[in-house]
C-alpha cells in the first residue's frame, strides 16, 4: 500500500502543479476553459509536458489488471509528459481548476482515472474524487477520494482497495496517510493472496507503517484471520515488504510418531548481517525432551558455508546415554578464480544417534559419518588437490573402512600436440589408515601418463589411447595374521594398457503406425588390452570397489573404482544403440545392447583360482527407454548371464502421467551371487537376505474432487516378504491455501532374516500452507519421513 500511495501522490502532484501555471501565464483567462486549450507551462517550473486533448487518450486506454514488467516501465517517470482526457475543464481565476467527466491521466506507465480532479490554489492542494482508479504497472488501486497538501507533502486516500497485478496479493484500507516525504501509514489495512471474494485468510492491522526506503513494514495490533476468525494476535509485528530477510519467528511444525511422540518445533530466524544469519529451533518431543537445533550460515570472499548443531541435554527414552548432540561444518568456495575449498565435517555423540533421532546432519555412507576436506588449485593445463577423508563409525566394533590421511593429487593436461595427440598425466600420493589391527595400512604413489589420439567425422569416430600405470606401495601390517601372509611391505607395479574405441552413426527415415520417424543406428566396438600382472602382494581394498557393469559400463577401460586392483584385459566389446526421433526431433524410443568377449578368459577375473573355469564372454547388458506421446514412459535395464542362465540384475519403471494424475510402478532385482561377487566382506550376507534383492514399488497421485487430491506410495521386499515403506497423504487445495493430512510407516531395522523381526516407525502429520507468500514455510510438517523414498524420474530420453 505504501508503494502505491507514493506513486499515486507523485502523479496527482504533477497533475495539479500545472493549475497555477495556467493562472499565472494567463491571468485574464475565462472562467470556463474547454479541453481544446493547451496550456503553456513556464520553464521555471521545470514540469513534465502537459497535453490536453478532446480526442481522448487514444492508444493509451486503461487496461485493468494488466501487469507491466519492471523492464518495460519508464525509468524516470516524473520526467514523462502528462496527457489528460476529460469531458470538461472549469477554471476559477486564482482559486481552482476542476476537470470533470471521465477524467483520465496518463504519465509513462502510470494511469489514473476519476470523476473529478480539482486544484485549490489558495492552500496549494489537490483533490481527486469519485471512483478514483490508479494503476502503475505492478498494482492497481480503487479509492473514493484523495487529498494532497503540496506544501507539506501530507496526503490522504480514503477507502482504498488494492490488488497486485504481477503477483498474488490484494487488500483494503480505511485510509492511506502520507506524512511528508518519507513516511507512510495504512489505517485498518489488510493483505491476502486469495482471489477477490475469497476471505479464507488474511493479515490485518489497525496500523501499518513504513518509511520510503525501508524494506520492512511495521504492523500494530496485527492479526492473522481464517474465514474472518482471528487465529493469533501480536501487538507488534515487523515484516519484510520485498525479498529482504527479517529477524523473527518462523511458522511452527508439528508431528506425531511412535518413536518420539508428539513433536513441536518453533524456529526463530536471526538476521545478523547481510552475509550472516542463524536459525534457532527449540524442538520438544514428548518421549525424549527438549532439543535445541541451530544453523548458522555465512557468505565471505572465501565462499559460503554453514554450521549446524543439535543438542539434547537428557534423552528421556535413553537416559543412560547422557547428553546427545550432533554438528556439521560445511563450506564451499572459490578464491581468486583458482583456489577451491570444500569442507564437510560431521560428528555425533553416539553410534545410535541417527537410529533414535530424526536428523539431517552430514552425509552418511556405509554406516559411517563422513568427514572430508579438500583444497585445490587449478590452472588451464594443470591442477593440484590436497584431500583428507575421515569418518565416524555408526556401528559398534571396529570399522573396516579406510581413512585417507591425506592424499595429494596432481594432474597435467596438454591437448593439441603435433599429429592431433592429447597428453595427460594423472598422479597422486595417498596415506591409508584403518582402526582394525588385522588390516594393513599403506602409503601409495600412483602415476598414470596417457596419450590419446581422437578422430571424428559426422558419421564415424575412432579414439586410440595408450597409458602406463605405475604404482608403489609401502604397506604396514601384522605378519601373524593369516589374511596378510601374501602381502609384501614394499611393492612396485607397472602395467601398460591400450584401447581403441570406434563408433558409427547411421540414420534413415522410416514410419511406424503411419507416423514419420528418424531412426539412428549407432554400433560401436572397442578393443582393450591391459597386461596381466600378479597383484596378490597388494591389499586390494584401500579405496577400490568393483564397478557395476551396465551397458554404458561395458566400454570403460577398468573394472574397479581405483587402482588397488587393475584387472587384466584382452577383450573386444561390441554394442549398438538404436533411437527413434519424431518430426519434432523428440526421442521416443531407444534400445542398447552390448557384451564383452574375452580373448584371454583366465586373466579376466583377477581373483579367480587357476582351476576355475572362466567364461569366454561377459553377461549381456541391455538398456531401453520409451516415451509414448508424453503420457506413457518406460525405462528398463537388464544384465543376463547366458552361460549360467542367470539374471544378475534388472530394473524397470513404467509411468503414466497426464495433467495432475500420475502412477509409477517400479521394480529392481539383484541376484545373491552377484552381490557376493561385488562385495569383499560378504561372510554375513546370509543374515540379511535369503536370495538377493527383489523389490517392487508403486507411487501415485491424483485429484479426487473439487480441490481434493491423494498422494501415496508403497514399497515391498519380495524376497524377504517385508514392507519397506508406505505413505499416504490427503490434500485439499484452494487458490490461496493448502491442508494435508498424512500417514507414513517405514522400515527402521531389517533385523536378522532368520531370527529377528523387522522394526518399523510411523508418523502422522498435518500441514497447513498459505499459498502465494514468497519465502514463507508451511504450518505443520511434511508427511514424508527422513527416510522416505522419493519420486524418481529415471528416463534418459533426449527431449
Amino acid at each position: 500500500m505504501s508503494l502505491t500511495s507514493r506513486s499515486i501522490l507523485a502523479t496527482m502532484i504533477s497533475l495539479a502543479l500545472y493549475g497555477p501555471a495556467m493562472a499565472d501565464d494567463n491571468p485574464q483567462a475565462a472562467n470556463n476553459i474547454t479541453n481544446n486549450t493547451t496550456p503553456q507551462v513556464p520553464q521555471a517550473k521545470q514540469l513534465p509536458m502537459l497535453e490536453v486533448s478532446d480526442e481522448g487518450l487514444s492508444g493509451i486506454e486503461v487496461v485493468k489488471g494488466t501487469c507491466i514488467a519492471p523492464k518495460d516501465r519508464s525509468q524516470n517517470i516524473n520526467n514523462e509528459p502528462i496527457r489528460i482526457s476529460s469531458d470538461q475543464a472549469d477554471a476559477e481565476n486564482a482559486i481552482a481548476i476542476t476537470y470533470t467527466g471521465d477524467v483520465v491521466v496518463k504519465q509513462g506507465h502510470r494511469t489514473i482515472a476519476a470523476d473529478t480532479a480539482t486544484y485549490h490554489q489558495p492552500d496549494n492542494s489537490v483533490t481527486a474524487e469519485g471512483n478514483v482508479y490508479f494503476h502503475d504497472g505492478g498494482m492497481e488501486v480503487y479509492s473514493e477520494r484523495l487529498e494532497s497538501d503540496l506544501d507539506t507533502e501530507d496526503s490522504e486516500m480514503e477507502n482504498a482497495v488494492y490488488s497486485m497485478t504481477c503477483e498474488p496479493g490484494r487488500g483494503e484500507a480505511e485510509k492511506v496517510i502520507k506524512d511528508g516525504l518519507e513516511y507512510y501509514r495504512l489505517k485498518n489495512g489488510t493483505y491476502t493472496t486469495c482471489p477477490a471474494g475469497d476471505q479464507s485468510w488474511r493479515f490485518s492491522a489497525t496500523s501499518i507503517e513504513r518509511e520510503t526506503d525501508s524494506p520492512f513494514a511495521n504492523l500494530y495490533n496485527a492479526r492473522f484471520e481464517v474465514a474472518d476468525v482471528p487465529i493469533f494476535y501480536l501487538p507488534y509485528l515487523r515484516v519484510p515488504v520485498g525479498n529482504e530477510r527479517l529477524t523473527g519467528f518462523l511458522y511452527p511444525s508439528m508431528k506425531l510418531n511412535s518413536r518420539d511422540g508428539f513433536t513441536l518445533e518453533t524456529p526463530f530466524y536471526w538476521n545478523i548481517a547481510p552475509n550472516y544469519d542463524m536459525t534457532i529451533t527449540p524442538k520438544y518431543m514428548t518421549n525424549r525432551g527438549l532439543q535445541l537445533n541451530t544453523e548458522f550460515r555465512y557468505l565471505t570472499v572465501f565462499g559460503s558455508g554453514s554450521i549446524k548443531s543439535e543438542f539434547l541435554s537428557s534423552d528421556q527414552k535413553s537416559p543412560d546415554l547422557g547428553e546427545r548432540w550432533a554438528f556439521n561444518i560445511n563450506h564451499t568456495g572459490v578464491y581468486q578464480s583458482h583456489w577451491l575449498f570444500e569442507v564437510d565435517y560431521s560428528k555425533v555423540s553416539d553410534v545410535a544417534y541417527f537410529n533414535d533421532i530424526d536428523s539431517n546432519i552430514g552425509k552418511r555412507e556405509d554406516n559411517n559419518l563422513l568427514q572430508t576436506t579438500e583444497a585445490s588449485y587449478r590452472e588451464t593445463n594443470w591442477d593440484a588437490t590436497l584431500r583428507v577423508r575421515d569418518f565416524q563409525p555408526l556401528t559398534t566394533g571396529v570399522s573396516s573402512n579406510y581413512r585417507l590421511m591425506p592424499q595429494v593429487e596432481a594432474n597435467y593436461y596438454r591437448p593439441d600436440l603435433p599429429y592431433g595427440l592429447d597428453f595427460s598425466m594423472n598422479s597422486h600420493i595417498s596415506r591409508f589408515e584403518n582402526d582394525d589391527p588385522n588390516k594393513p595400512s599403506a602409503d601409495r604413489l600412483h602415476l598414470e601418463p596417457t596419450l590419446t589420439l581422437p578422430y571424428s567425422t559426422p558419421w564415424w569416430s575412432v579414439t586410440s589411447e595408450a597409458k602406463l600405470m605405475y604404482s608403489y606401495y609401502n604397506q604396514q601390517f601384522d605378519k601373524n595374521v593369516s589374511a596378510n601372509e601374501h602381502l609384501e611391505e614394499s611393492v612396485s607395479r607397472m602395467i601398460p594398457s591400450a584401447r581403441v574405441h570406434s563408433g558409427l552413426y547411421l540414420e534413415r527415415n522410416t514410419s511406424l503406425w503411419g507416423d514419420a520417424y528418424t531412426q539412428s543406428l549407432e554400433p560401436q566396438v572397442q578393443y582393450l588390452y591391459v597386461q596381466n600382472v600378479d597383484q596378490k602382494n597388494i591389499y586390494d581394498a584401500y579405496d577400490t570397489t568393483l564397478l557395476q557393469t551396465d551397458y554404458y559400463g561395458l566400454f570403460r577401460d577398468t573394472r574397479y573404482s581405483s587402482v588397488d586392483r587393475i584387472a587384466a584385459a584382452n577383450q573386444f566389446t561390441v554394442g549398438a544403440s538404436t533411437r527413434y526421433f519424431d518430426n519434432q526431433y523428440i526421442e521416443r524410443f531407444n534400445l542398447s545392447i552390448g557384451q564383452i568377449f574375452y580373448l584371454n578368459p583366465g586373466a579376466a577375473d583377477i581373483d579367480a583360482s587357476s582351476d576355475e573355469a572362466s567364461p569366454n564372454y561377459s553377461a549381456t547388458a541391455l538398456e531401453s527407454d520409451f516415451n509414448y506421446d508424453d503420457w506413457l514412459f518406460f525405462h528398463g535395464g537388464l544384465q543376463f548371464d547366458a552361460g549360467n542362465s542367470d539374471i544378475q540384475f534388472a530394473n524397470s519403471t513404467l509411468e503414466y502421467r497426464e495433467s495432475s494424475f500420475f502412477t509409477q510402478v517400479n521394480y529392481r532385482y539383484v541376484s545373491k551371487e552377484y552381490i557376493k561377487s561385488s562385495l569383499k566382506d560378504n561372510n554375513d550376507i546370509d543374515k540379511y537376505t535369503n536370495d538377493g534383492i527383489s523389490q517392487a514399488g508403486i507411487v501415485t497421485g491424483f485429484p479426487i474432487y473439487d480441490g481434493f487430491s491423494v498422494r501415496g506410495d508403497y514399497y515391498h521386499d519380495l524376497t524377504e516378504s517385508q514392507m519397506i515403506e508406505s505413505q499416504i497423504a490427503l490434500n485439499y487445495r484452494t487458490s490461496c491455501w493448502l491442508i494435508s493430512v498424512g500417514y507414513n510407516k517405514y522400515l527402521v531395522s531389517r533385523g536378522d532374516v532368520r531370527f529377528e523381526s523387522p522394526t518399523y516407525d510411523s508418523n502422522v502429520s498435518i500441514s497447513f500452507s498459505l499459498l502465494g507468500l514468497a519465502g514463507v514455510n508451511s504450518f505443520g510438517a511434511s508427511t514424508a519421513s527422513g527416510n522416505a523414498i522419493g519420486y524418481g524420474q529415471p528416463f534418459n530420453l533426449n527431449n
